[in-house]
């Protein structure tokens, strides 16, 4: 219906429209704030930046690791890497060494 230029809605056409804006709104809030939207995007490539610094954090501990790992090897073991080992963690010495213990400073 029109009147002098005018639309004239019927209050079905009303509620109709009225429904698909709040349809609309709705789907514009799950769009920004929902949670996959804006806010949580943002937020999740923040993680995945955390993550990849984890991950060559770890990596360089590994591959750490591994060097040790090769140069105790028993079929070509690096002979001072041995020796350090054993003394270190086996508390073993020869029997010609004299050791030294040396008071824990405090700083």
């Amino acid at each position: 219906m029109k009147r002098e230029g005018h639309t004239i809605a019927l209050p079905k056409e009303q509620w109709t429209q009225r429904a698909a804006l709040a349809a609309l709104l709705i789907l514009l809030v799950f769009a920004v704030a929902g949670p996959s939207g804006a806010l949580a995007w943002s937020e999740s490539e923040h993680l995945l930046k955390q993550r990849q610094q984890q991950i060559a954090t770890l990596r360089e501990e590994r591959d750490a690791l591994r060097n040790q790992v090769a140069l105790v090897h028993p079929d070509h073991a690096d002979p001072d890497i041995v020796g350090e080992k054993l003394r270190r963690d086996l508390n073993l010495v020869h029997p010609d060494e004299v050791v030294l213990t040396l008071p824990k400073t405090s700083e």
